[in-house]
């Protein structure tokens, strides 16, 4: 930081981003993650050991891993803005959530970069694999696999569903939004009982809500800006 002296007052420089626009950058990567979320939907093929080295698979697990990693930045964007309304059961909810996207972003990272290696090797593997990814059940062990999948269910079910409760509490961003995302996540539990083809139609509320949060949380105003705050120092170097 520097400080120029003119006509008596004292401007200050930073070139360090304001409040302001970290909160916008986190909700336009949530906006990005919904709309990667519903477009990695649209056209997936039948989860097979075939698919895995196709280039249509690398860059459905590059998509959904990049979704992953923007949700997590835009989810923490969302609690920081409103961490005093959101309460503890918004710090559980958003912890839970954050677990289960960190869980799913690994899944994703080994789906493009390992699973292609092994679909030639360990064939058997990959297909266990592919199958607990969509509530089955594996032939033989896939090791680690099986916690981090856990994980991730649990993570993304039940930090969805608190966090969504917990922002509609809020009240500060969009509570359409809130809503959706609690009833979205929780929604996905439906697929125990119903046949796979609505595994992508499932996704998409989830998608929608945080599109819709992530522009409520670009538009919403801080409660105080940082144009507004004035440092102590600030303040003893306009007095001399």
């Amino acid at each position: 930081m520097s400080a120029t002296r003119r006509s008596g007052k004292t401007t200050q420089f930073s070139m360090a981003p304001s409040t302001r626009s970290l909160s916008r950058a986190t909700g336009v990567a949530a906006a990005i993650a919904g709309a990667l979320f519903i477009a990695v939907q649209i056209g997936h093929p039948a989860m097979d050991v075939s698919l895995v080295t196709t280039t249509d698979w690398a860059v459905r697990s590059a998509a959904k891993a990049l979704m992953a990693a923007l949700a997590l930045a835009g989810i923490t964007g969302m609690y920081l803005r409103q961490v005093r309304q959101a309460g503890i059961l918004g710090f559980l909810g958003y912890v839970l959530f954050a677990v289960g996207y960190l869980s799913m972003l690994s899944v994703e990272i080994v789906a493009a970069a390992v699973l292609p290696a092994l679909a030639h090797t360990a064939p058997g593997y990959v297909a266990d694999v592919l199958a607990v990814a969509f509530g089955g059940i594996a032939s033989h062990g896939i090791g680690a696999m099986q916690t981090v999948f856990v994980v991730s269910s649990v993570g993304y079910l039940a930090g969805g569903c608190l966090f969504g409760i917990a922002l509609f509490r809020a009240r500060v961003l969009a509570r359409w939004a809130s809503a959706l995302l609690a009833a979205g996540t929780v929604a996905t539990l439906a697929l125990a009982v119903l046949p796979e083809s609505f595994n992508r139609p499932l996704a998409v509320p989830t998608g929608v809500a945080l599109i819709g949060l992530g522009i409520s949380l670009w538009r919403a105003q801080p409660a105080q800006s940082d144009d507004d705050t004035t440092s102590p120092s600030a303040e003893y170097a306009a007095a001399q």
